[in-house]
């Protein structure tokens, strides 16, 4: 079992002005669960946090518990930990992306600025880059920016809200599936898709793209969740 490291954790005076340091604790927390830094074995303890942040124990782990109520973590008696998602919660999750997104997205077209626009299609570059790199860790960024941009441009907010926590709980599909070439060519070209619909500002076609983009997602993680259990040794055969 480990103990991450902390050292992303911003110092005070340069945290956001008002804002207070159980937010800033709590944001800093989520983007590191967003992009996969940690693993279902790590354990997040709120008193090595609070002394790695230089600060109190009580902001830390009012962080924690609100990210644990948000379904992004789970208290343990060692701290706190990832979530281990079962098919069936994973599937539960991507059954409400695919009732919520695809509608989320006709909205976009309406909702997207300009500048918006452009930040989407500095993500699809960002992609194309990290693809033809070979680099998660970028695919991942790019995957974040791009979702991040259109779901925030909704004016909606409590459809933009519902949407950002649930896919934030499906940080694993991310951390799964991206890793293969193949499923990253698949994301490439469906962020392209939908950025097309989106600079044509048209709904139809954006519910449509996200709609399908959501379903290879989820296709996607359950053969790659598949060819692993293959892959590993039985229980009975690692006892031999």
């Amino acid at each position: 079992m480990d103990t991450p490291e902390f050292d992303m954790i911003r110092p005070l005076d340069n945290a956001p002005k008002g804002q207070s340091l159980r937010r800033q604790i709590y944001q800093d927390l989520r983007e590191r669960l967003r992009r996969g830094e940690f693993q279902t074995e790590d354990r997040l303890v709120d008193v090595e946090i609070a002394k790695a942040a230089g600060v109190s124990r009580m902001p830390v782990r009012e962080a924690l518990l609100q990210l644990t109520i948000e379904g992004h973590l789970i208290s343990t008696t060692r701290g706190f930990a990832l979530p281990d998602l079962t098919d069936e919660d994973v599937a539960d999750i991507f059954e409400v992306r695919k009732l919520l997104e695809p509608r989320a997205a006709a909205n976009a077209t309406r909702d997207l600025t300009d500048e918006g626009l452009a930040r989407l299609h500095a993500a699809v570059e960002r992609s194309k880059r990290a693809m033809a790199a070979g680099s998660f860790a970028e695919m991942s960024e790019a995957n974040i920016d791009f979702r991040e941009t259109w779901i925030g441009a909704l004016r909606n907010r409590r459809l933009a809200a519902t949407i950002m926590r649930f896919t934030d709980q499906a940080h694993v599909v991310r951390r799964d599936t991206l890793i293969d070439p193949d499923i990253q060519k698949i994301v490439v070209n469906g962020l392209i898709s939908i950025l097309d619909a989106f600079e044509r500002r048209d709904a139809s076609a954006a519910m449509d793209r996200m709609l399908a983009f959501t379903i290879e997602a989820e296709r996607s993680f359950f053969l790659m969740r598949r060819l692993a259990e293959e892959q590993t040794p039985e229980a009975g055969d690692k006892n031999d």
